[in-house]
């Protein structure tokens, strides 16, 4: 099967990439390298493009046919989305829907897209299941709510089927150690505190001591990024089954405050260094923990890799050789 992945130059787009790969998937990568990586692809035909351009994205799609397309590429840090909204709304929103209009009006029917437990805003009970209402409360999470409202018309109205994964925390680095996370700037915890005990992050800040949790630090659902990658594979099988279009959370079902990662990523690397606190980030929520069940029964999905320690380890390992 041929399949367009957007984004594929990124971290989650790019451990999909090798996932779609490894199953014998004809893969496009379709990507502006404004913040993927070349060194993070590892196969298929790459195209250099932008969303933003309508013809662009057509043109790739009409010489390419593809079955499916599998849409990753968004801005996606939630701080940066409060300082500057209109960015987010023009990329997220924009590209998105020069993507989708090109789908319907070349007749590609299946559709991958990249969601987010941002969506739900702050959670009225844990774990979050799909049915929890949606709040978003930070520009970020309101523009994956507005695609997924887009994708529900469009299903409606032209049948363009899809699966939308919501996210919790992607964490963790390909276990082959070929590929991992490198985001400039980096804002993940997992990776900002390796960075800080390699000496290449001179200070590490928590953002926030006062959540209402055990620890007064945000408790975060990890789950790897692998077990990412797979879902979205089972999610492609499942949805060219004619099944109907569905949303879906992937998380690990478990989570973990902040100190309690720290902790663990020291005793994993052996390895420690001094780290201040600073204020909350605007729209940050104490705990954000997912049902996967839903997931778990529809795809079959199973989750190998994303016990913190084997999170830790695999990002560990691809710091240190990268």
């Amino acid at each position: 099967m041929r399949v367009l992945v957007t984004g594929g130059a990124g971290y989650i787009g790019s451990h999909t990439v090798k996932e779609l790969l490894k199953k014998g998937e004809e893969v496009i990568v379709f990507d502006n390298f404004s913040s993927g990586r070349k060194e993070l692809i590892c196969g298929g035909e790459v195209i250099r493009g932008d969303l933003q351009s309508k013809e662009e994205i057509k043109q790739v799609l009409k010489e390419y046919r593809p079955e499916a397309v599998l849409h990753f590429a968004s801005l996606i840090q939630v701080a940066e989305s409060y300082t500057d909204p209109a960015r987010y709304y023009y990329h997220n929103l924009l590209t998105s829907l020069n993507l989708l209009n090109s789908m319907v009006e070349l007749g590609i029917k299946f559709f991958i897209f990249s969601s987010s437990a941002a969506v739900y805003g702050l959670p009225h009970e844990t774990p979050i299941t799909e049915d929890h209402p949606l709040q978003p409360i930070n520009p970020y999470g309101a523009t994956k709510f507005m695609v997924e409202r887009m994708l529900q018309d469009y299903d409606r109205a032209y049948g363009l089927r899809y699966i939308s994964l919501r996210y919790f925390n992607a964490a963790g680095a390909d276990p082959d150690g070929q590929l991992g996370e490198c985001h400039q700037p980096e804002t993940h915890l997992i990776p900002s505190l390796l960075l800080h005990l390699l000496g290449k992050k001179e200070d590490f800040m928590i953002c926030g001591r006062d959540f209402p949790t055990p620890d007064g630090t945000a408790i975060r659902d990890y789950v790897h990024v692998t077990d990412l990658a797979d879902a979205h594979v089972l999610a492609l099988d499942r949805l060219l089954t004619g099944t109907g279009s569905q949303i879906l959370n992937l998380g690990s079902s478990r989570g973990y405050s902040v100190l309690e990662v720290i902790k663990e990523t020291e005793r994993v690397t052996g390895r420690a260094r001094p780290f201040k606190f600073g204020p909350k980030r605007e729209g940050d929520v104490p705990v954000l923990l997912a049902s996967s069940e839903k997931a778990e029964n529809y795809l079959g999905w199973k989750r190998k890799y994303s016990d913190l320690t084997t999170i830790i380890n695999t990002a560990w390992e691809w710091h240190l050789t990268h």
